[in-house]
């Protein structure tokens, strides 16, 4: 083979292996070079925008780290009942704190806390990657001591306030601090500021709060419990959760051992001490704390969230809607058996009391048997609302958007969702057709899941909901609405109470809010009062509460007021089956129950149950399942009394109209529809029905013509009448016989009655149409019949007669012949009386029977007995005993 351009076979595999083997190589070279340049972009960009951020940080002053500000909390009538903050506070000097206790707090928190300058790199590259994966959300720890520091002095500690931003300035300031402050001051100023739950502040004052001694005796497990308690003070509270505070202690503990502050004996010795050894029991002001803990969480949530201020060291005065002698009850209740056999003592409650007309928190019920300050509130945690959603998922989108009366008809029978899913009622009946009032009352799952999903579209039912300030999510987890959003969906009892003081006060929506307005240290005043809207009409306002009122009547031996008037809706949720096997449960066994009710002046919703499924059940039972509405009636007749509670007045926009039951669609009563088929029920104006019923018809007449002949060769009545028309063609008429108390039902106009009794007989007819009975005509017949003895001799006489008549006709004849012959000769003669005299009269026989086909008596007997049922006022034509 030739070679090439002068190059070898051998030399060219050379040439190419080499350079095949330096591209890899290469390939290696530029992706490293290329990361590299990426990095130091990325290390550009965030220096950029760490100093952007840094630029625009807050202030850091002595004052902010002394935090010397009290915030006062204020109640409706304008009077101080709570203190958060600055008053409850001592303060310590750096020599004041142990070795043990500085130890403790600097191993759980900041280990390299000697050793940084304010911030720690690898702390920093954590949330910045969290931050980048989750959203633009801080979700790392890394937090210095002294970031910390700054974060209480200057921020907010809401998690949501964690950005990116916040984070950057916090790392700022906190080597701004470093530069200013020694280590010795800085962990002093951190332990003087950290919460230690409750309204405790600062780990000097916690010594003294808890075991009463000063911050210097502290031990190793008293220190360990307060280093933990930094991370969550109420969660780790050894008065609140003894056992979850024990598992912090020892964790702290083990750290400390690894870190060669503690020996291994003074470790054990730590860990074998009880949780509660040394501490001191709680005053009475911290009791009166836990009696306000759950309207304080949401206080302070509402002051956070609207002013971006810290009431804890801002210096605020907090106007507040709490109403205390409402608050006090409430805590009574919940955690005492003074008000409520409660049944099972593990079981929880939650409550929230609204004013109707302004959306005011009167008052919060956070849990049962409360020990945890700031801890978890259930008032305000989302549940499963069973059928309490009704109201504001289906019935009232139907009249708001639809004008449905609460007469409209439905039909309650088998039923499937969309998906294909049955859907039962609670008692797994149907009813048939019934009207919506009736379905709501009696909570009917399916007629209500038909309105929904056959009649209304979401945007309806969205649109009405969130009005109500009622978010579809997470109310639904799908995030839209679904076809079980009927009867079910997730909500609090905050939510509940504030949507339903929309149907007492008339249509209003107000957000309910627990603080009124804020003023500041400086005397600057923020209103934190919110708007109201328009959620709905007035007539689905007032029809709402008019089929409400009725579902309360209906439970009066539970929830009754007196002569209070108010409206309500229970609600219940359900296990599944494989729940109720899973959790050994029975299958009357229910998760949840509710009961949402209002009066003009209040709005009120209370909810039962357990924090997790498994741990517990409500059942009808045991009664356990009528705890909402007992605490609902306790409470409700409390703050009721001394207050005028007004009945609701119909609005213009709706009409009462009374209906004939049945109809579909409405329509007003015929004229002779019976009491027992009438119902009054609501309906919005211009929708009214106008057309009249015809299921009952016009008022029926009596019968004419009637006539009756007894044969007495076939021994039968024979019975006829005229024919009766209505005016409505299409429709026929049944006749109603009655002989001598015997009836009979007719199609025909005459009618048969073989062998009949003897002696004078009644015959009564009337008719029948339109679902009920007119007036009678009747008469009387006197039936004689022959006995067999005057049979024989009436044959005899028959014979006789026979027989004479023969021989009367030969000698007829024989005469005949005679005189015929004297005629011929007396033509001219005229005829003798005698002649006269024997030709036959008529039979008497033959008269009988003209007489009864024509039967003038019998007609003059029928009218004057119709004229009589006339006069008497007809009493017999609406009767329902002869329907046909």
């Amino acid at each position: 083979m030739s070679e090439k351009n002068g190059v070898s076979r051998k030399d060219y595999k050379k040439t190419s292996k080499k350079n095949n083997s330096q591209e890899p190589k290469k390939w290696v070279k530029r992706v490293l070079l290329a990361f590299i340049t990426l990095f130091l972009l990325v290390m550009v960009a965030g220096g950029a925008l760490f100093t952007y951020y840094a630029s625009s940080a807050p202030e850091l002053t002595e004052e902010d780290l002394v935090g010397t500000f009290s915030t006062e909390l204020v109640d409706k009538d304008g009077d101080i009942f709570y203190t958060l903050g600055g008053e409850n506070r001592e303060y310590a000097e750096a020599n004041e704190y142990p070795d043990v206790m500085i130890n403790a707090m600097t191993a759980i928190e900041d280990q390299r806390f000697n050793d940084h300058f304010g911030i720690d790199p690898l702390g920093i590259g954590r949330a910045a990657f969290g931050y980048v994966t989750n959203r633009g959300q801080i979700v790392g720890g890394g937090s210095t001591i002294t970031q910390q520091l700054v974060k209480l002095s200057v921020f907010s500690t809401e998690k949501a306030d964690q950005t990116l931003e916040r984070k950057a300035q916090e790392a700022w300031l906190a080597i701004q601090l470093e530069r200013e402050k020694s280590k010795e001051q800085i962990i002093t100023l951190y332990l003087n500021k950290i919460h230690m739950a409750g309204n405790v502040y600062g780990v000097a004052t916690a010594a003294e709060e808890y075991y009463d001694k000063p911050v210097s005796e502290l031990e190793i497990h008293e220190a360990a419990l307060f280093a933990g308690m930094a991370k969550a003070p109420n969660r780790y509270s050894p008065y609140a959760n003894p056992e979850l505070a024990k598992e912090r202690r020892d964790t702290v503990i083990s750290v400390m051992l690894e870190e060669g502050h503690i020996t291994d004996e003074e470790a054990e010795a730590a860990y074998d001490t009880p949780i509660d050894e040394g501490l001191v029991e709680q005053t009475t002001s911290d009791n009166n704390a836990l009696v306000i803990d759950a309207y304080l969480i949401r206080v302070l949530e509402e002051v956070s969230e609207k002013t971006e201020l810290n009431p804890y060291t801002a210096g605020l005065t907090i106007h507040t809607n709490i109403d205390l002698d409402a608050q006090q009850r409430v805590f009574d209740i919940l955690n005492s058996d003074d008000y409520v056999d409660y049944i099972k003592d593990d079981v929880e409650a939650a409550l929230s009391l609204v004013e109707a007309d302004t959306g005011k928190i009167a008052a919060l019920g956070g849990g049962r048997n409360t020990k945890d300050r700031l801890g978890l509130n259930r008032a305000t945690h989302i549940k499963q609302t069973g059928s309490t959603i009704k109201p504001l998922s289906t019935y009232g989108p139907a009249i708001e958007h639809l004008k449905y009366s609460t007469y409209h008809q439905v039909v309650d029978e088998e039923y499937s969702y969309p998906d294909g899913t049955p859907l039962r009622n609670y008692d797994g009946k149907y009813r048939g057709q019934i009207s919506m009032r009736e379905a709501l009352v009696d909570s009917r799952n399916i007629p209500t899941a038909k309105i929904f999903n056959d009649s209304l579209n979401m945007d309806q039912a969205e649109d009405f909901m969130t009005n109500l300030g009622i978010p579809i999510d997470p109310m639904s987890k799908e995030g839209e609405l679904v076809p079980s959003n009927a009867i079910n969906g997730e909500m609090s009892s905050l939510q509940l109470a504030a949507s339903y003081a929309a149907f007492a006060n008339g249509g209003n929506y107000t957000e309910p809010y627990a603080v009124s307005k804020v003023i500041t240290q400086d005397g600057q005043e923020i209103d934190l009062t919110p708007e109201s809207n328009k959620a709905m009409s007035d007539y689905t306002a007032y029809m709402v509460t008019d089929m409400l009122k009725d579902v309360a009547d209906n439970y009066s031996n539970y929830v009754g007021l007196g002569n209070i008037p108010q409206a309500g809706k229970t609600g219940t949720t359900n296990f599944t089956s494989d729940q109720l096997s899973d959790f050994g449960f029975p299958s009357s066994a229910v998760p949840d129950s509710w009961y949402t009710g209002y009066t003009s002046n209040y709005s009120l919703s209370v909810w039962a149950g357990f924090d997790r499924k498994e741990t517990g059940y409500l059942s009808f039972t045991d009664g356990s399942r009528l705890i909402p509405r007992h605490i609902y009636q306790e409470l409700m007749q409390y703050v009721s009394e001394g207050k005028e509670n007004s009945d609701w007045q119909k609005p213009a926009s709706v009409k009462e109209v009374t209906v004939e039951a049945g109809t579909t669609p409405a329509k007003l009563p015929g004229p002779n529809t019976p009491g027992s088929k009438l119902t009054t029920e609501l309906f919005v104006e211009g929708n009214t029905p106008t057309e009249k019923s015809l299921v009952y018809g016009k008022k029926l007449s009596a019968p004419t013509g009637l006539n009756v002949k007894y044969d007495e060769n076939k021994d039968e009545l024979v019975i006829k009448w005229d024919d009766y028309t209505l005016e409505n063609k299409d429709k026929k008429v049944s006749y109603n016989l009655s002989v001598d108390g015997a009836s009979y039902t007719v199609n025909d106009t005459k009618y048969k009655v073989s062998e009949p009794q003897e002696g004078d007989l009644l015959i009564e007819l009337s008719v029948s149409a339109y679902n009920t009975t007119g007036p009678k005509s009747s008469v009387t017949v006197k039936v004689v019949k022959k006995n067999d003895e005057d049979e024989e001799d009436e044959e005899k006489e028959d014979e006789n007669s026979e027989d004479k008549d023969s021989e009367d006709k030969k000698e007829e004849e024989s005469k005949d012949s005679d005189d015929n012959k004297d005629n011929d000769k007396n033509k001219n003669d005229k005829p003798t009386e005698d002649e006269n005299t024997e030709k036959d009269p008529p039979s008497d026989s033959d008269s009988e029977t003209n007489k009864d086909d024509e039967s003038p008596d019998g007609d003059k007997e029928n009218q004057n007995n119709e004229d009589n049922k006339e006069n008497s006022g007809d009493s017999n034509g609406s009767s329902e005993e002869n329907n046909s």
